[in-house]
């Protein structure tokens, strides 16, 4: 399985330090070259982490042909829904609300940071998804108090 990943979700999944899940859930993790670029930034949250992990990642993709696009999306998260199609992969990681829209607009199976640790959970690769919604609840990153509720509900713990 192939999963395209948005910068959002992976600095989510970096910050709770549960980076590898993607890896150990999908055969192939990648990421558009705007994707990286965008990471790639000094002193932005997660940076030297992300770039490291990216670096055997990355693909460079051209826009022209994939994608019904909206004008409040940047280049990064169009160049991973192409991406996407490209290589009709299996899922796009994103965390973007906007981004899934023009996502589920284009036919575009979706999978967030939270859902992947969920799943990490149903496969046995974690024991708890718990301690790492609450590294990113009490990060900068915005989760609203009903989904924190919602996926410890529906995780039973």
């Amino acid at each position: 399985m192939i999963l395209i990943a948005d910068s959002s979700a992976l600095i989510t999944l970096s910050i709770c330090n549960q980076l590898e899940l993607p890896d150990k859930l999908f055969n192939r993790v990648l990421v558009p070259l705007s994707v990286y670029n965008e990471i790639n930034v000094p002193d932005k949250p997660e940076s030297e982490v992300l770039v490291k992990y990216l670096k055997e990642k990355t693909v460079n993709i051209d826009l022209s042909s994939y994608i019904i696009s909206t004008p409040s999306l940047g280049k990064g998260e169009l160049e991973a829904m192409a991406l996407y199609k490209k290589l009709n992969a299996d899922f796009l990681l994103t965390d973007d609300k906007r981004a899934r829209r023009t996502a589920e607009y284009n036919g575009i199976k979706i999978i967030g940071s939270i859902g992947i640790l969920i799943w990490a959970k149903k496969q046995n690769l974690i024991e708890e998804v718990k301690p790492s919604l609450d590294e990113i609840y009490n990060s900068y990153i915005f989760i609203s108090e009903d989904l924190y509720q919602y996926v410890l509900k529906i995780i039973d713990e």
